[in-house]
């Protein structure tokens, strides 16, 4: 592959996510290649999907010598979620992360997530 055709990998991995969603069924690489046009190769396609595989975004079965893939988050809202999950989970100060998080919110985020919390715990009232 030339340099001039290179993309990073997270475009990579958002490209291949978005043939998974919009397919029917699991994908075998071959299938998710098919599904992205292009140069890329197969084993680059692999390559992609078994790091999703490994960051829990994607799941696998076997399809005959070879694994078929489909998602394992629903859209885009809920890889952001699972990301941030994956971050928080990696730190052993969680209370300091999420003060952290939620320190950095405007007020508009702050509200909203004072009423998803709400709602979460129940009291179903607005704000």
């Amino acid at each position: 592959m030339t340099e001039s055709i290179r993309r990073p990998a997270g475009e990579l991995e958002a490209a291949v996510l978005s043939a998974l969603w919009a397919a029917d069924g699991p994908l075998t690489p071959p299938e998710v290649q098919l599904a992205l046009g292009g140069p890329l190769a197969r084993t680059t396609v692999a390559t992609i999907l078994a790091r999703l595989h490994d960051k829990g975004t994607v799941r696998r079965i076997r399809s005959g010598r070879a694994y078929a893939y489909s998602p394992a988050v629903e859209d885009h809202a809920a890889l952001a979620a699972h990301r941030m999950h994956s971050e928080l989970d990696k730190e052993a100060d969680r209370p300091g992360v999420l003060a952290r998080f939620v320190s950095r919110l405007s007020t508009d985020d702050e509200a909203l997530l004072r009423d998803l919390l709400r709602r979460a715990h129940g009291s179903g009232e607005p704000g």
